[in-house]
């Protein structure tokens, strides 16, 4: 059985803030690439392409986790913790709105096999 959790992390950011949230967001990834069971941490734009002209926040974190223990540990970061406080909550935040969101790539119900120890 996976015990892998998948991150989408969108942000709206304030009108004229973009580049700087941005900017704020790229500089979480250095310390989080280094934490226990951080296995994808990217954050990324939305570009235009006649392909793919979905509705989304414009910038998004996609984030892969070992576990579910390892992506609560990381949200519990006094990085993490300020970085939605300054940012997010605050009045004077550069982010408009924002959506976190985890998925398991696995079906509800999935016969997994036993492994004998």
């Amino acid at each position: 059985m996976s015990s892998k959790v998948y991150c989408l992390a969108q942000f709206q950011p304030k009108p004229g803030k973009e580049a700087e949230l941005f900017k704020v967001l790229q500089s979480l990834e250095p310390n989080t690439l280094r934490e226990d069971g951080c296995l994808q941490y990217r954050v990324t734009r939305q570009i235009a392409s006649p392909f793919a002209e979905g509705k989304s926040f414009p910038i998004v974190f996609n984030e892969i986790w070992a576990d579910m223990a390892a992506f609560e540990a990381h949200c519990q970061r006094q990085e993490i913790v300020d970085f939605f406080q300054n940012f997010c909550l605050a009045e004077d935040g550069l982010a408009a709105d924002w959506n976190v969101c985890v998925y398991s790539d696995e079906p509800e119900i999935y016969d997994a096999p036993v492994i004998a120890p």
